[in-house]
């Protein structure tokens, strides 16, 4: 049995400019950050990003990490910490949450 290939994309965060409910962050990932941050805006996709563009609160992106896998964004997931890997709302104090290993086997 071969293993699986881990298709390599980019996890991004994203800030919102005010909370929508209870959220500030939505993390993603995607093979096409351009068409998907088009997505986003344009309130397709993510549901937390439809209701918060049908809410009229903008986001930005606040940090991104690239050749990374699926893997990667459920850890960033997990760790409910987005405010401390996000560096609008830590500055300079944002963690760097590296990845384990790059897509492509390194790491």
């Amino acid at each position: 049995m071969t293993a699986r290939r881990r298709r390599a994309g980019v996890v991004y965060l994203l800030h919102f400019a005010e909370p929508y409910k209870h959220a500030r962050h939505y993390v993603g990932f995607t093979e096409d950050l351009t068409q998907r941050l088009e997505d986003h805006r344009a309130g397709r996709g993510a549901k937390l990003t439809g209701a918060a563009a049908a809410a009229g609160i903008p986001f930005v992106v606040a940090r991104t990490w690239e050749k990374v896998t699926r893997t990667f964004e459920r850890r960033v997931h997990r760790t409910k910490n987005s405010p401390k890997v996000c560096p609008i709302c830590s500055g300079c104090r944002a963690r760097p949450c590296k990845p384990r290993h790059t897509a492509n086997g390194g790491g």
